[in-house]
């Protein structure tokens, strides 16, 4: 039932989300866009081990930037950075080890990094589709926690960091999946009725969408944006879709493919000519609603949100260690 609703909604003629799309999308690319070097600036990815986050960080490296791979396992996290280091012959790659679904480990990761670092660009790409209600160790549903209060405390933890900084940037990566979901705060942690596992990752993937648009519009020198990558062939998508991903699987992106937004907003001057708080695919700006879909909410719910989810951040950094 869950993919043919989803089936239903994104691959009745939506082929640019696929590989043909990207293909047909990349003849308008100016490839000088991203033919930069970003050396001496600093990066962050999360879930930068596998797919999406990996191929960013790769690309950057490439361009010399100095990247720092936040992963959650340390074996997986470690073989990545040795690919990276070996693929494009950077050192300046930088490992830590953090939990985006625990908001005291972040927490004490954030205030670590900030007495170490510098940080230009934050690019947030961790997260999960857990298909059954998984509470983590401090009592919150492990989507909510990942892509949503994760993404958040990272964020608002490290803005003073990027506050100091000439041209900063925020991507968070996001899907194409929020397009069905009108943002809920009745309900953030998808305790009430049955729990499906896509649509309440395509919530978050709502919610990241607003706090997007929100930052943008209480931080003023940081450049936000928010990007679907299509539908790549990621690790994620093989695990957490396997239905999808079988009957689809000959058709999707690459995952180089599926960053090429990111690496373009992160690194492109051309990215940050562009309002801050969009939603991009393919190196453009794109509508965050179906046209004729009731997927709008109030101004009032969207502040809502920013309140609910600065008071869990607070709860937690209140008890982090340190």
């Amino acid at each position: 039932l869950t993919f043919l609703k989803y089936s239903l909604v994104f691959l009745t003629g939506v082929s640019c989300l696929f590989r043909s799309g990207y293909e047909s999308a990349s003849k308008r690319f100016n490839s000088a866009d991203t033919e930069v070097n970003v050396a001496g600036r600093s990066f962050l990815v999360t879930g930068a081990n596998s797919g999406i986050g990996k191929a960013t960080a790769t690309e950057i490296a490439r361009r010399g930037g100095t990247v720092h791979l936040v992963c959650r396992n340390k074996e997986r996290a470690e073989v990545a950075k040795g690919e990276i280091v070996t693929e494009t012959g950077n050192q300046n790659i930088f490992l830590h080890i953090v939990d985006i679904s625990n908001p005291k480990e972040i927490w004490k990761f954030a205030e670590k990094f900030k007495n170490e670092y510098k940080l230009n660009v934050l690019i947030n790409n961790a997260g999960c589709m857990v298909n059954t209600r998984e509470l983590t160790e401090d009592g919150l549903e492990k989507n909510f926690a990942t892509n949503t209060l994760g993404t958040y405390i990272l964020t608002t933890a490290l803005l003073p960091l990027l506050e100091k900084e000439a041209d900063a940037r925020v991507i968070t990566v996001s899907s194409g999946g929020m397009l069905v979901q009108k943002l809920n705060v009745s309900d953030l942690q998808s305790g009430n009725g049955t729990f499906d596992g896509t649509m309440v990752y395509a919530q978050n993937k709502r919610q990241q969408v607003v706090l997007t648009e929100q930052w943008a519009k209480a931080h003023r020198n940081i450049h936000f944006s928010v990007m679907h990558p299509g539908w790549a062939d990621t690790p994620a998508v093989r695990s957490a879709m396997p239905d999808f991903y079988q009957k689809m699987k000959n058709t999707l992106r690459t995952e180089a493919q599926g960053a090429d937004t990111v690496v373009w907003l992160a690194v492109s001057p051309e990215a940050t000519k562009l309002p801050s708080g969009l939603f991009f695919q393919d190196r453009q700006p794109v509508p965050t609603h179906l046209p004729l879909a009731s997927t709008h909410s109030p101004p009032e719910d969207e502040e809502k949100l920013m309140e609910m989810l600065e008071e869990f951040s607070q709860k937690f950094k209140s008890t982090s260690p340190g």
